[in-house]
């Protein structure tokens, strides 16, 4: 974001101690490799083998920290995807009101979930993504957040 870049920047010509300093320059020069309008793949793949490089992993050290949570994707239909806006990266929805702290509230019945919901570009529908510890629940989480999505939408339109 423009903000942590004025934030990196306002260091580097700040900071005094040498091992700070240090770390600082080589984030403001690891910022001026990636492209981030683009999201470039082979950029990133040499952006990444930099950062290994630098905390000496390797490739497959880094690949064994990461574990997937059980998945699922749901399309729910709704009469217009316009009415759903989003923020901080499509996470979160910003509105209708209310529609996000009801997501939060299912989200916080299940083990280690996470759940977004982010409106279709060409479509009225919207996607469910939600990750649980277990198949059975990430199937559960999308399902009730993607019957609240349905309701909620519908709910707005019969006030219209």
């Amino acid at each position: 974001s423009d903000t942590a870049m004025e934030i990196i920047n306002k260091r580097a010509v700040q900071e005094t101690r040498k091992i700070q300093q240090s770390a600082v320059t080589r984030l403001v020069a690891f910022t001026k490799l990636i492209n981030t309008a683009v999201g470039d793949a082979v950029t990133n793949i040499l952006a990444i083998e930099t950062i290994l490089k630098l905390c000496n992993l390797s490739p497959q050290t880094w690949n064994n920290m990461y574990t997937d949570l059980p998945y699922r994707q749901l399309k729910i239909n709704i009469r217009d995807r316009d009415i759903i806006k989003t923020r901080d990266a499509e996470r979160k929805i910003s509105s209708p009101e209310g529609m996000q702290e009801k997501i939060d509230v299912l989200v916080s019945d299940y083990s280690n979930a996470r759940c977004f919901v982010r409106p279709s570009g060409t479509e009225n529908c919207v996607r469910v993504h939600a990750e649980c510890a277990t198949q059975r629940e990430a199937d559960s989480l999308a399902m009730s957040v993607g019957s609240m999505v349905f309701d909620f939408t519908e709910a707005l339109h019969s006030r219209l």
